[in-house]
């Protein structure tokens, strides 16, 4: 196969005719152009907002995630400490004996931690909620009022 040889210089494609020598006006593209890029524009536009909702709500998720779980840590912690108290009190009732003491001791520090991690569990499940990609709202919301403002000129 042979191609035809190229020149240096390249033709005026058929949608833009050229408008003389020497001329430097910019020719306007058509409309049916100007509508195809319009629905390109607005497709990657849905695409991109789409992708970005996705990761928001990906990350919201697992900070909810991590808020449960040290929720359930908290949980656990607490049960424990009702064992150790529950034990502190069947040692000071069935021996007169210093190690209820050492069990009551524990059972403080079992509840301190379990009210820590509740805490911070809920600090967690706080900053995922709402679950609203907030991020994408106001981009969507930033790119209707542009939108708007272009079509108003």
């Amino acid at each position: 196969m042979t191609e035809a040889p190229r020149t240096g210089a390249t033709a005026a494609p058929a949608a833009f005719p050229a408008t003389g020598a020497g001329s430097t006006a910019v020719p306007e593209p058509s409309t049916d152009e100007l509508v195809r890029q319009a629905a390109e524009q607005i497709s990657r536009l849905v695409r991109d907002e789409l992708a970005l909702a996705r990761a928001e709500m990906t990350q919201k998720g697992k900070r909810a995630g991590v808020g449960a779980g040290l929720l359930g840590g908290g949980g656990v912690a607490a049960l424990y400490g009702v064992a150790a108290l529950l034990t502190a009190v069947v040692l000071a009732l069935a021996l007169v004996v210093p190690a209820w003491l050492a069990a009551l001791i524990v059972a403080v520090v079992l509840f301190a931690v379990a009210g820590v991690l509740a805490l911070l569990g809920r600090k967690r499940v706080k900053q995922a909620t709402p679950p609203v990609p907030e991020e994408t709202v106001r981009s969507v919301k930033a790119d209707i009022d542009e939108v708007k403002g272009r079509a108003q000129r």
